[in-house]
């Protein structure tokens, strides 16, 4: 069954748009290509992510529950900040201590999510939501990718930017490319938001040896909506997401958010809501050390497992694969 609405093939399919597969389909429009990319989710950005939450009297509460900002160590990421911030979809944050290692903490406004909206409003990018690729095979010149649906979409250049362990269920675990992707594990994160009517002893704190290794107050980013309440995010270390990764939602909040407590100082009647969201691949153990790979012709895989756990590495990576593909013609 022919997918989407495509009844030919597409020149560049991208999987993924998380904040590597924007970057890639964003350098090929601004070149004159016309990639479409492909995602299983209701939004875009990956783990660049918000989430909103009406609370039963009707407040209005919102978190960035994946990655806290960005920063940028290249020129080339850098002017993709520099821009945002110019449109008014980016702005600096300052926690009032060194977290963001030396660098201008950037952050979405009003939202993380704010980033990966705006990079695919400037750039004109054509987003499939709601697709789940569930596999992609090689078919002569073309590449064949089918969906959850059934729907098969067929394209000439496929760019996957999934996490390396996803690799192995897309394109079969016997090759080359999937092998590699399970030699490169990735560890989860365990995140809890919570609000509270109590005020904020600190903006943000970071401590690994603490099972609670980041501590945020998020309504302390600019344009934030959190109705007088104050709003928080708490991320695990390695050890405590690792020990709880398969425990339910309402399991890990109930572990995390007394330890959120006691850091805070607050009791259990100051919280007005909690929850807990699995990250189960946030980020990569051992980077793979190249920007991408190139398993055979037409296949393109890449992201921030390819250089390291920062956005901009996801950008840099899949950048790199545009370049590639443009080089070639």
């Amino acid at each position: 069954m022919i997918g989407f609405g495509f009844s030919r093939p597409v020149p560049i399919v991208i999987i993924g748009a998380g904040m590597a597969g924007l970057s890639a389909a964003s350098a090929l429009v601004q070149a004159g290509q016309t990639p479409v990319i492909f995602d299983k989710g209701r939004g875009i950005g990956g783990r660049v992510a918000t989430r909103r939450v009406m609370l039963p009297d009707g407040t209005q509460l919102q978190f960035d529950h994946g990655a806290q900002f960005a920063t940028a160590k290249g020129a080339g990421f850098a002017a993709v900040l520099g821009a945002l911030q110019t449109a008014g979809l980016a702005v600096e944050w300052n926690t009032g201590g060194d977290t963001g290692g030396g660098r201008s903490q950037i952050i979405g406004a009003p939202a993380m999510s704010s980033l990966a909206r705006g990079i695919a409003q400037a750039a004109g990018l054509q987003i499939v939501q709601n697709a789940a690729a569930t596999s992609v095979r090689q078919d002569g010149a073309r590449w064949c990718i089918t969906f959850a649906d059934g729907s098969v979409v067929q394209a000439k250049r496929v760019i996957l930017t999934v996490p390396a362990p996803q690799l192995a269920a897309l394109l079969g675990p016997d090759h080359d490319a999937a092998r590699t992707g399970a030699s490169l594990p990735m560890q989860p994160c365990l995140t809890l938001i919570a609000a509270a009517r109590a005020p904020a002893p600190f903006t943000a704190a970071r401590d690994n040896a603490q099972d609670l290794a980041w501590i945020a107050q998020d309504n302390s980013k600019s344009s934030r909506v959190s109705d007088g309440l104050t709003t928080w995010v708490a991320q695990s270390n390695l050890s405590f997401s690792l020990q709880h990764l398969e425990k339910s939602s309402d399991q890990i909040c109930a572990l995390m958010l007394p330890l959120l407590c006691a850091r805070l100082g607050l009791t259990a009647g100051d919280i007005v809501f909690s929850a807990a969201h699995r990250w189960r691949y946030a980020r990569a153990d051992v980077p793979l050390g190249e920007p991408f790979l190139h398993p055979s012709a037409g296949l393109y895989i890449g992201g921030d497992w390819c250089l390291g756990p920062r956005i901009e590495a996801a950008w840099d990576s899949v950048a790199a694969i545009a370049a590639d593909i443009l080089a070639r013609g």
